[in-house]
């Protein structure tokens, strides 16, 4: 059988430990599909279900189908005190409508052919993967300031939703910017990730468009 340490020397192996693992700068990564880096995804603000409503408000104009001239795609991380959030699927698109097909597993909506009535914003998303697609006719950007007003989320420098007594810190491609979070350019593979208090161990830096 293996000896064990004397009892003060592990003590004090233990304590080099400690104090070694809370000394470790933030880490820039790769961003996991739904942003799964402090735990699992916790729903805060759910998918609002005057979503295209919302998206008329923001200057966003709803369409009977999908265009594909225009198709960007960035990637939006949450995260508040270290714990991921869920950027929820169907933002942007009417779920109710017959067109519009249900996905179980991953939830997503899509599939659309047609609708008779103008039943997804050219700002979406589909699934819970965090991806903001825009699709349109016209190469006009979209800007995260858009995309959280039909999420019916408020954006500030100094506020996410009912959350203000926190910091809010934003990054792109794993660096921090302090340009006006609202008026970010949702450019094609753009990683965003917004975090509110404490930051989580480590700041995405790009995410998974492999399903893009």
């Amino acid at each position: 059988m293996r000896a064990t340490p004397a009892g003060p020397l592990f003590a004090v192996l233990v304590v080099l430990l400690v104090v070694v693992a809370g000394c470790e700068p933030i880490a820039v990564a790769p961003s996991p599909t739904a942003g799964i880096v402090g735990g699992q995804p916790a729903t805060l603000w759910p998918r609002p279900a005057n979503t295209l409503d919302l998206a008329v408000a923001a200057g966003l104009q709803p369409d009977v189908r999908e265009h594909v001239a225009n198709h960007v795609h960035a990637h939006l991380d949450v995260f508040v005190d270290g714990q991921p959030i869920v950027v929820p699927a169907g933002i942007g698109i009417n779920i109710d409508d017959p067109e519009v097909h249900h996905f179980d597993s991953p939830i997503g909506y899509g599939g659309i052919r047609e609708c008779a009535a103008p039943c997804i914003s050219p700002l979406h998303t589909h699934a819970e993967s965090g991806i903001l697609h825009t699709e349109s006719e016209e190469a006009t950007p979209n800007t995260l300031g858009e995309f959280f007003d039909e999420w019916g989320v408020a954006l500030s420098r100094t506020c996410v939703g009912e959350l203000c007594a926190k910091p809010v810190a934003v990054y792109l491609n794993g660096v921090a910017t302090t340009d006006d979070p609202r008026s970010i350019e949702l450019a094609d593979h753009r990683e965003i990730a917004i975090v509110i208090g404490t930051p989580p161990a480590v700041i995405p830096a790009t995410a998974d468009f492999s399903r893009d």
